[in-house]
């Protein structure tokens, strides 16, 4: 029990031969038949276990690949690029992601001796999933074949997984999701801000205030817990959610620009071409095709 193996058997026939997200409690799994190009999106407090092929993911100047029996775990919001690397027909890239939730995690701290210090990056690391972990995640899929255990020991599941991360190499960056009081705590307040005020400008002193630390100490704080300065993070948070409305249709280029807070339209297709690598109206045209619908935005990135 608690193989990869076993794990990637129990993802593929819940998966159903595809992506399901959110299946309980911030519980999704994946299956990628091929390799993906770049897509960006934006990461949330995960664990993301890999039974199968292969995943490559940036943030700011930090790149990572992971794949099977490796695990990634995210510990706040962050504007990532990610592309399935390895994936075929024959041995799909396979995915179990969970929301790691602060509250989950601050009861455990209550029983946690010991855990390992966060690196000097706290954002995301990459793991080796001990059998424990494999297991618990396998016992957490098998309870979605019967509704009334899932209901009774679901959360159980879910807080050995937790558990298991907490005790593990990671659970430095684990432990941050869940104190309150911490850094990453007082980082999450401002990021939440940012997110709330997309179009408008960002001043340190004030995020450095709603943070509740010195402008100085949150500039630290923030790049350790991000690999990026404020002014990039939201810079890419614009890039990515304009990139959605074009894709969606729902504006056009100046238009998508001015309404994430870009002042010209010049400066936004210079910085969107830089991020993605062709202009905005041609990514657009390019995305939906002449005739063909436009498709679902980041199938394949759902997870870091």
């Amino acid at each position: 029990m608690g193989q990869p193996a076993d794990l990637r058997d129990l993802i593929i026939r819940h998966a159903r031969g595809g992506i399901r997200r959110n299946i309980v409690n911030g519980l999704s799994l994946g299956v990628v038949t091929d390799g993906t190009p770049p897509a960006a999106t934006m990461s949330e407090p995960s664990v993301t276990l890999v039974a199968g092929g292969s995943k490559r993911t940036a943030v700011g100047d930090l790149e990572v690949v992971y794949g099977a029996g490796e695990y990634l775990v995210v510990s706040i919001d962050l504007p990532v690029t990610g592309r399935v690397e390895r994936a075929t027909p024959d041995d799909p890239f396979v995915v179990f992601s969970l929301a790691l939730r602060p509250a989950v995690i601050a009861a455990l701290l209550l029983d946690t001796v010991e855990v390992a210090r966060p690196p000097a990056f706290t954002g995301l690391a990459v793991g080796t999933a001990s059998p424990d972990l494999l297991d618990a995640a396998s016992r957490m899929l098998r309870l979605l074949d019967d509704p009334a255990d899932l209901a009774a020991l679901g959360a159980a599941a879910e807080r050995e997984i937790v558990w298991r991360l907490l005790s593990g190499p990671q659970g430095g960056i684990v432990r941050q999701i869940g104190v309150a009081d911490g850094s990453l705590a007082h980082i999450s307040r401002a990021i939440r801000w940012m997110r709330d005020h997309l179009a408008e400008q960002v001043a340190i002193e004030e995020l450095a205030r709603i943070s509740g630390m010195s402008a100085s100490t949150f500039h630290r704080h923030f790049r350790a817990a991000t690999s990026m300065t404020p002014i990039q993070w939201q810079k890419a948070l614009r890039l990515r959610e304009a990139r959605a409305l074009l894709l969606r249709g729902a504006a056009g280029v100046a238009e998508a620009g001015y309404a994430v807070g870009f002042g010209s339209a010049s400066q936004f297709s210079r910085e969107y071409r830089r991020a993605f690598g062709q202009p905005p109206g041609r990514d657009a045209q390019n995305f939906r095709g002449d005739d063909a619908p436009a498709a679902p935005i980041g199938e394949g990135a759902w997870i870091p």
